[in-house]
């Protein structure tokens, strides 16, 4: 069972409503888990509509829905290269990356399998066609994907022993003072939220390296290079300077003030070791037009 305790800005709503935008749910699916007994406030079981105190803990168990396929989806894909071993794609903002608990159509995987159908890695299973790294729903740009089995081992091995490089831009809140810094922190799960990470001592090694690219009167412009690759890092990292990305709805605390659209973040540079030819591949993905419009209206 995971566990919430619930804060001052959650009381008096209903149990069923917060919990479906807290975990990005439907209130259906949500309604039929209070009356299984998934869901437990103080241990006890309660009704749908049972309005949260503060200091209650909701208990939760949310096992994966299995479905015997997942269904091609026509999205457009924006490739950037593709061989017989790796399709390198520019992932717009706003697409999630694979199918997860009510969510199975729409991602990039359904989108993946109506363009190369079986020609695609299942080493991770369906859920995850080809997907060797990910990068969260609003943040654009590259990702690499796997066509086969031996790509897809040769690409995970670069990602544990850091040989494939991955770079990102960003635009943050205030200004950093200093040209080049290095974010050597461990990143953990956050003990209050199921969506979210947390610096903690008890994290997995987390390491992002940020240069200045420009400084603006309230923002700062920024390239962050990954040496690891922890769920939300750069995003982590940056909120615990107090440098949070713009537009950041989990961890910016005013995340709508310049963009309300999701973090201004995107994955610009991708660095890797091919796998049969076993050359070095190098792959850049401009600034949307959306985050050029932003750092143009601050000009």
């Amino acid at each position: 069972m995971n566990n919430y305790i619930v804060k001052e800005t959650d009381v008096n709503k209903r149990l069923d409503m917060f919990l479906s935008s807290f975990l990005s749910i439907s209130r259906n699916k949500i309604q039929s888990l209070i009356k299984s007994k998934h869901i437990l406030v103080n241990n006890k079981n309660v009704t749908s509509s049972y309005k949260l105190k503060l200091n209650d803990i909701i208990s939760y168990q949310i096992e994966e829905e299995k479905q015997d396929f997942i269904p091609n989806s026509d999205i457009k894909i924006d490739i950037v290269y593709e061989d017989e071993d790796i399709v390198i794609i520019n992932k717009p903002q706003g697409l999630v990356v694979h199918p997860s608990i009510g969510h199975h159509q729409d991602t990039l995987v359904n989108g993946l399998k109506y363009v190369f159908d079986d020609k695609l890695s299942d080493i991770n299973g369906e859920y995850r066609l080809g997907i060797v790294h990910r990068i969260d729903k609003d943040t654009s740009g590259l990702l690499c994907i796997a066509k086969n089995n031996k790509a897809h081992l040769f690409l995970q091995d670069q990602l544990k022993d850091h040989t494939m490089k991955r770079e990102y831009i960003a635009l943050v809140e205030g200004n950093i003072l200093e040209d080049e810094a290095i974010i050597d922190i461990p990143i953990g799960r956050d003990k209050n939220s199921p969506l979210k990470m947390s610096v903690t001592k008890l994290g997995k090694e987390a390491y992002t390296k940020i240069k200045i690219l420009h400084r603006y009167e309230n923002y700062t412009l920024i390239k962050c290079a990954l040496k690891t690759g922890r769920t939300h890092q750069i995003r982590v990292h940056l909120s615990y300077i107090n440098h949070p990305v713009v537009g950041d709805k989990l961890y910016n605390k005013n995340p709508n003030k310049l963009y309300d659209k999701g973090q201004l973040l995107h994955a610009y540079k991708l660095e890797l070791i091919h796998p049969t030819t076993k050359k070095i591949m190098s792959f850049e993905a401009p600034l949307p037009n959306y985050f050029n419009q932003v750092l143009s209206s601050l000009k």
